[in-house]
């Protein structure tokens, strides 16, 4: 734990932090400030904040993560593969990586016996990942399966050249029907395990897009379209918006017809590595996302 006080101002908040933790690079600042082990003031803040005098800093470095990724048999299915990349429909309540509570049986593990080799992303538990789902998020999903690959994918992801598109079941009736929710999204400064519609200094910029697919009863169901990719971003702004993802207990409420959230990843579009050429996959909804349809329905 480190604490210091601002003497000199004007200094982003990730370049202090590397200066005056010697052990810490630009790099490892920045990661623990977007995962809110850093706070100014005792606020949650974004890396590129520029400090003011007087501007205390809390520095709460973890313990490092360690362990061995070993081969799983895991069942995921495959929507596509060539020698570049591996889409997947992903199962619903399946980790992507291991992190702290779950530190073997996730998606990484089960890649690891189908493919033995996965390309070094910079990330030691997260080989071949070029983005993620949320556990409870099913559908389709892009894995790398070399270096080249890898950085061709994740700059489409950092263009925001990749079309995203999710099915999501939210409470009430959401209108108007086609719409846009912009927003900054960062850590929440009351639970550092979530995330919150916070002010342009705490957050990065966040944009959703959505249209109405059909009303339900008393529910909306969502087409939407990520144009940002924040942790829990759809989560998060829907329910800022007082339309929470139905089952969503981190959000919203626990809900009588499913277990999990509401949310398929339905759509993904991107460039193939190999041939530039656009292509487009898609994953059916799963049997418990139907059957809750059906049962409000």
């Amino acid at each position: 734990m480190y604490r210091f006080t601002v003497e000199r101002p004007g200094v982003r908040l990730d370049k202090y932090v590397a200066e005056n933790c010697p052990e810490l690079s630009r790099t490892q600042a920045q990661k623990l400030i977007a995962d809110g082990h850093v706070t100014v003031n005792d606020v949650v803040a974004r890396a590129g904040l520029k400090l003011s005098t007087g501007d205390r800093i809390t520095v709460s470095i973890p313990p490092e993560e360690t362990g061995i990724l070993l081969p799983e048999s895991i069942p995921f299915g495959i929507l596509y593969e060539d020698d570049d990349v591996l889409v997947i429909d992903k199962p619903a309540g399946l980790p992507v990586h291991p992190a702290p509570g779950h530190p073997g049986h996730t998606l990484v593990n089960g890649l690891l016996a189908y493919l033995s080799i996965l390309p070094d992303t910079g990330d030691a538990l997260r080989p071949g990942i070029v983005h993620r789902l949320d556990m409870d998020t099913s559908g389709v999903m892009l894995v790398a399966k070399n270096r080249a690959a890898h950085a061709n994918l994740a700059e489409q992801f950092k263009s925001r050249s990749v079309a995203k598109v999710y099915l999501a079941l939210v409470r009430g009736r959401l209108s108007p029907e086609d719409g846009a929710i912009e927003a900054p999204i960062g850590r929440d400064p009351r639970n550092r395990k979530r995330m919150a519609v916070v002010t342009e200094n705490c957050g990065r910029p966040a944009r959703t897009g959505y249209h109405v697919v059909r009303y339900i009863d008393s529910y909306t169901l969502l087409e939407v379209a990520l144009e940002t990719g924040r942790t829990h971003q759809i989560r998060v702004h829907l329910a800022a918006i007082g339309h929470s993802v139905v089952g969503d207990t981190t959000y919203g409420v626990s809900s009588q017809y499913l277990s999990r959230q509401f949310l398929h990843s339905y759509r993904l579009g991107f460039c193939l590595p190999g041939t530039g050429e656009h292509v487009e996959f898609e994953s059916e909804l799963p049997a418990d996302l139907q059957q809750a349809l059906e049962d409000i329905g």
